[in-house]
């Protein structure tokens, strides 16, 4: 236990047969139970589980018949957890890239109830863009900015992370089924979140590469496929949070936002056209197409802006203002 809360560690794994007992052994002893969820592996992953499982009782192994990816092998983890009633829940993937020594940070915003789900950041260090492949970094960095806007948290980043933990609350009530099971299941898990209002919580930790990792990232593929998750979960979000749930405003301003941008796209078309055909753009249409896409511009930004306004009290809750909402009810 950790301060009074049983604590599960889930750890997804796939063909991770060099990394996989050193990660196991740098979770802590006060940790109750250590999941480790073998995704179908095709090497000796679940030989070296085995073997360790009959040395620490705390490590129980579930083995896929087939690959679902690190989100189905966490999906299948939280199930186990949430279903033997543990208070906390930490993802530690098995390519040994989380640091241990991080994670009490991870775990002390859910513990002391000034969030319900807590990520690492690798962005937040000034030693991120040295040690983080280029690539990802870039790529981190923007698929940050995007998810920002699809989840609703404007105030965290780095969303790709897979160090966290989450609380008993929010481990029963995402329906784990309907989860994303590839790369960007983070961001699916926080949309989600976002919809139940829940607090998430952004702690600093530092990078870890070139340990003997292995990435399976196909970057041509996931663009697409991570790109239309994105786009669906968007509107999801919308419906579910400002529809459904309790109706906002700013359903109006992206409607307008998105109407006015469809209508500036037709409109410069028809300018260049009309350029190409009669050799000069008639005023009255460029008027129009830049009347167009500045309303576009305003009516979207103005639905951001609601949208952060609308999820402003769901960041992790200071230690003083949570002293002081004790005392409140106390009193």
């Amino acid at each position: 236990m950790y301060k009074e809360k049983t604590i599960a560690v889930v750890v997804p794994a796939y063909n991770e047969e060099v990394l996989i007992a050193k990660t196991i052994t740098s979770i802590p002893d006060w940790v109750d139970k250590i999941i480790v969820v073998n995704d179908a592996s095709t090497d000796r992953t679940a030989e070296i589980v085995e073997e360790m499982a009959k040395e620490d009782s705390r490590i129980f192994q579930m083995e896929h018949e087939t690959n679902q990816g690190c989100g189905g092998s966490l999906a299948t983890g939280y199930k186990w957890a949430r279903d033997n009633d543990f208070d906390i829940s930490v993802r530690m993937d098995g390519d040994g890239q989380m640091q241990p020594e991080n994670l009490t940070d991870i775990l002390l915003p859910v513990v002391e109830e000034r969030a319900d789900y807590s990520k690492g950041n690798r962005l937040f260090t000034g030693e991120a863009y040295k040690k983080i492949p280029k690539a990802r970094y870039f790529g981190n960095a923007f698929l940050s900015l995007i998810t920002k806007i699809v989840s609703g948290y404007w105030h965290i980043a780095d969303f790709q992370s897979g160090y966290t933990a989450i609380n008993k609350k929010a481990l029963n009530t995402v329906d784990w089924d309907k989860m994303y099971k590839r790369y960007g299941q983070p961001n699916d898990l926080l949309i989600r979140l976002n919809v139940h209002n829940f607090r998430v919580a952004d702690v600093p930790v530092e990078p870890v590469y070139n340990v003997g990792e292995r990435s399976g990232i196909k970057y041509k593929k996931i663009i697409f496929t991570l790109g239309w998750m994105l786009f669906k979960m968007f509107f999801w979000r919308m419906k579910e949070k400002y529809i459904i749930r309790d109706f906002h405003p700013l359903i109006f301003f992206y409607f307008f936002g998105y109407l006015f941008g469809l209508l500036t796209m037709i409109l410069f078309i028809r300018m260049f056209y009309s350029w190409y055909e009669i050799g000069h753009i008639p005023p009255i249409n460029a008027l129009a197409a830049m009347f167009s896409f500045m309303s576009s511009n305003l009516f979207t930004l103005f639905a951001m802006w609601f949208d952060m306004e609308a999820n402003k009290e769901l960041k992790e809750i200071s230690m003083s203002r949570r002293s002081n909402d004790k005392q409140n009810i106390s009193n």
